[in-house]
């Protein structure tokens, strides 16, 4: 009678740590799912929560009056441009916007300036026909909160800056600079904001656009006096240099 030898039996040749046969590995309960099955759907069951929650936060900002054009503005074609420049005057970095101030430009322009990585006192440079006066606002306040400062001009290939124009909301981003350059040949431009017209009393509408207007140019330090500038045409008036002086909206020259 033949012998199998230990070397060719299975419960030896597949010995365990001590000599040993294996352990079985341990079976699932009778009945119970595979476990590439219960992986597969609990990956099914994250992406449709996933997917609920984007699609919720999208129905409630498809609920937004003008969210259309804000999810364009921000993700698609923004309005603005933007780039990291040297100005070779201040020997300083800065970065030059341009552009209409569209419906996220808020948003956009965070996150310009943390790709920027602009410090305390580095420049931002404007040039813009104005926009949306809540968006121009909130980007003042940015500009403010990081301690920047502001100019109107562009940069020409040799970090030379040339003059530009900043109009109508563009001017509340102008004023958030802790320094506020007046730029020899730029214009800064003002002109009297109203309401749209939605609510049932525009005069009362009016008047909290006003004071809004005039507690944030304060808060920036710049002269009431400018509020009264605005208030007196709907076309857009250019502040000549005595006057730019004289509300504080520049706070000095180059």
């Amino acid at each position: 009678m033949e012998h199998e030898s230990e070397r060719t039996r299975p419960d030896v040749f597949a010995a365990g740590p001590w000599g040993g046969p294996s352990p079985e590995p341990p079976q699932p309960p009778a009945g119970a799912p595979p476990r590439t099955s219960t992986i597969r759907w609990t990956s099914i069951a994250l992406f449709v929560l996933l997917l609920a929650l984007f699609t919720g936060r999208a129905y409630r900002e498809l609920s937004w009056s003008q969210a259309l054009a804000y999810w364009r503005d921000l993700y698609f074609s923004p309005s603005m441009t933007a780039h990291v420049v040297r100005d070779t005057e201040g020997h300083r970095p800065a970065l030059a916007v341009s552009g209409k101030i569209g419906a996220a430009a808020a948003a956009w322009f965070r996150r310009q300036l943390d790709d920027a990585a602009l410090a305390p006192g580095d420049l931002v440079l404007l040039s813009s026909p104005g926009g949306q006066l809540d968006q121009a606002v909130i980007m003042g306040e940015v500009v403010r909160a990081r301690g920047l400062a502001t100019a109107v001009g562009t940069l020409d290939d040799e970090g030379r800056i040339q003059p530009a124009y900043c109009a109508s909301a563009c001017v509340f981003v102008y004023a958030g600079g802790e320094k506020r350059i007046g730029i020899r040949g730029s214009k800064l431009g003002v002109h009297r904001f109203t309401t749209d017209g939605r609510g049932d009393d525009p005069v009362a509408d009016t008047q909290r656009t006003t004071g809004f207007i005039l507690g944030y140019f304060t808060r920036m330090g710049v002269s009431p006096s400018i509020v009264e500038m605005m208030a007196a045409t709907s076309d857009i008036r250019w502040l000549d240099t005595k006057e730019a002086a004289a509300t504080k909206l520049v706070t000095e020259q180059r």
